[in-house]
């Protein structure tokens, strides 16, 4: 048979060590590791964690390393990453949990891995309900059922506080959540959580924040940003309200209101979109320095998705006076 076309290899940008005005004020690599116990091993946690997949029509990569200053300091990655799948065929739910401890505070790495487990149990218990309602595009149903998950959630966490007689305002996390289903008809793409971070999405080559905006901690509406439509068939309205709804939740029983305001966001998308969910850590130099914007926007533009250790390499570039947890999720649309 005769040879077919030459396929001529992509010529991405190099990965530098750093972009902005001048290298950061640590060193690259990790320097001194966490203070460990004899008896509280199982406390250790990794400096990276690096996960991926490919389901349907998205590739998910996802990536949590210890920030730099935390490297330096010898203290544990504040930031908990957790990658799971419920169910098996099409009817397969992704879920990608992250969250972040408090600031200084004993046990942050806890409280965030604990939130992700609750989530992740939460999420798992109801998936097949979850894959129904995303498949059907019920709006409303996904709002409200992961809103009291989430109350479910940080309430337990607050419970566990009590329990360990450590104050539950400092053994506390911020926690974004991507729900992703393995139909590859179903094109929707879920976000929930509580917190800052980053929501973005890179369509064109070109960067669009994407974030749930809220008003003021009180509970105001967020401005509505889903490419769902306004309004279904049926009259449901699909406003990115934040007030609790009264109607019982399809999930399971609601706990106490949230003490931070819930974002959500339901967006259909499309080929050769890349969906990025991420802490602050990278959501505050990526909104705060345009080079390192362009430059995962040359990375990640117009190719396949990067391998497991490409993705480490360009989450990682650093920039100065940024030197938090890093933890981010990128969905590639085939």
């Amino acid at each position: 048979m005769p040879a077919g076309p030459a396929v001529l290899p992509v010529e991405l940008p190099a990965v530098p060590d750093h972009v902005g005005s001048g290298p950061p004020t640590y060193d690259a690599e990790p320097t001194a590791l966490p203070l460990a116990e004899p008896d509280g091993l199982g406390d250790l946690i990794a400096d990276t964690v690096l996960d991926g997949a490919r389901y349907g029509a998205c590739t998910l990569r996802a990536v949590s390393v210890r920030g730099d200053s935390a490297r330096y300091r010898g203290e544990p990655r504040r930031d908990s990453l957790l990658t799971a799948r419920f169910g098996t065929g099409e009817q397969a739910l992704l879920l990608v949990a992250m969250a972040t401890g408090a600031r200084a505070t004993p046990g942050a790495h806890r409280a965030a891995a604990e939130l992700c487990r609750w989530i992740g149990r939460a999420v798992g218990q109801s998936h097949d309900r979850l894959v129904a309602d995303i498949g059907a595009a019920r709006r409303g149903e996904l709002k409200s059922g992961l809103h009291r998950l989430t109350d479910r959630s940080l309430g337990r966490l607050r419970a566990s506080a009590a329990e360990q007689g450590v104050d539950p305002e400092e053994y506390a996390a911020t926690l974004r959540c991507l729900l992703l289903p393995a139909d590859p008809a179903c094109r929707t793409r879920v976000f929930f959580g509580v917190g800052d971070g980053g929501l973005f999405r890179l369509r064109d080559g070109q960067w669009q924040d994407i974030e749930p905006r809220v008003a003021d901690a009180t509970g105001d509406a967020v401005v509505g940003f889903g490419s769902l439509p306004a309004e279904t068939p049926e009259g449901d309205r699909l406003t990115m309200d934040l007030g609790i709804p009264t109607p019982p939740s399809p999930y399971e029983p609601a706990p106490e209101p949230p003490r931070e305001p819930f974002r959500f966001r339901a967006s259909v998308a499309r080929p050769g979109d890349v969906l990025l969910m991420c802490s602050g850590g990278l959501a505050d130099p990526l909104r705060g320095e345009p080079e390192l914007a362009a430059h995962l926007a040359g990375r990640w533009s117009g190719s396949a998705p990067p391998g497991l250790a490409a993705f480490l390499g360009d989450t990682g570039v650093r920039v100065k006076g940024y030197a938090d947890d890093r933890t981010a999720a990128a969905v590639w649309e085939a």
